[in-house]
């Protein structure tokens, strides 16, 4: 008799982070863990943290807006492995600068990370699940996809319509067995700063930027550690008792609810202006 196989998890985004240690934790929970980053030679610190859990990782090459590279890849999986159970649409990107300093390649590079792709691979990965009538998606948001914030105007946009877009999904997956949800971080102590497209210094909204990154660098000095984030996605996957909506701390909770209950938007005003005041223009 053949031993069923184990349910096959693709993750964006592993190559540090929470989304690395999902990663891990999904694979020490049993499942087969397909671990995605853009670039494979980058995957040092995921093979130790791998080796040290004693798991083993199946790590393969994804750059999320190359959809035709997603769609081999997905089209690969279900070759190899009958099909994808999990998707955690992990891979992000940020951005600081307020609408006039934008750039709109700067927008739409938003809106290809935190929005398109994973609509993309949601729809990729969709077919399969509804046929076998099981499935999990979950996608990696924010705290800025339900508070909107100063100076992340691109970044949080492009994360409120992603929740926009599972939100409004996850009801129609659900008639097929599918789980939809989201899960919404504060700052976690990651690469994810680093990483943040920048804008340039100087200028007439000079003093606010300098408030906001002088506050935002001490919430990332407490920030919750990669690997309880971690943890909490994998604790979301596997939830026997699913919900649309997840946060990966207490901090998070608190925070998103600022807006989930401000019926008028001036409690999330009246918190973010606060973030600024120090700025004098």
């Amino acid at each position: 008799m053949t031993a069923p196989r184990a349910d096959v998890a693709l993750i964006t985004g592993t190559s540090s982070g929470m989304g690395m240690h999902a990663a891990v934790h999904l694979a020490q929970r049993g499942l087969h863990v397909i671990a995605t980053m853009r670039d494979p030679l980058r995957a040092d610190r995921l093979h130790a943290a791998a080796a040290e859990a004693g798991v083993t990782l199946d790590v393969r090459a994804l750059d999320v807006v190359d959809h035709g590279a997603a769609a081999e890849l997905v089209a690969a999986i279900e070759a190899e492995h009958g099909g994808v159970d999990v998707l955690v649409n992990n891979a992000g990107r940020g951005n600081v600068a307020t609408a006039e300093q934008l750039t709109m390649e700067q927008v739409r590079d938003q809106l290809e990370v935190n929005y398109l792709a994973p609509v993309h691979l949601t729809k990729l990965v969709l077919p399969g699940m509804r046929q076998r009538r099981r499935g999990t998606i979950l996608t990696v948001t924010s705290v800025g996809g339900a508070v909107g914030q100063p100076f992340a105007e691109a970044y949080c946009g492009a994360k409120f319509a992603v929740e926009g877009f599972m939100q409004s999904l996850a009801v129609v997956a659900e008639r097929f067995g599918v789980r939809v949800g989201v899960m919404e971080p504060a700052a976690v102590a990651s690469d994810f700063v680093a990483n943040v497209d920048r804008t340039e210094r100087g200028g007439p909204y000079e003093p606010l930027l300098a408030a906001y990154l002088a506050r935002s660098s001490n919430n990332f000095a407490s920030a919750q550690s990669a690997a309880d984030a971690g943890a909490a996605i994998a604790d979301a996957v596997l939830a026997e008792t699913f919900r649309f909506r997840w946060q990966t701390s207490e901090r998070a909770t608190s925070f998103v609810s600022l807006s989930l209950h401000d019926t008028d938007g001036e409690g999330v005003l009246s918190a973010t202006r606060q973030w600024i005041a120090d700025g004098v223009v």
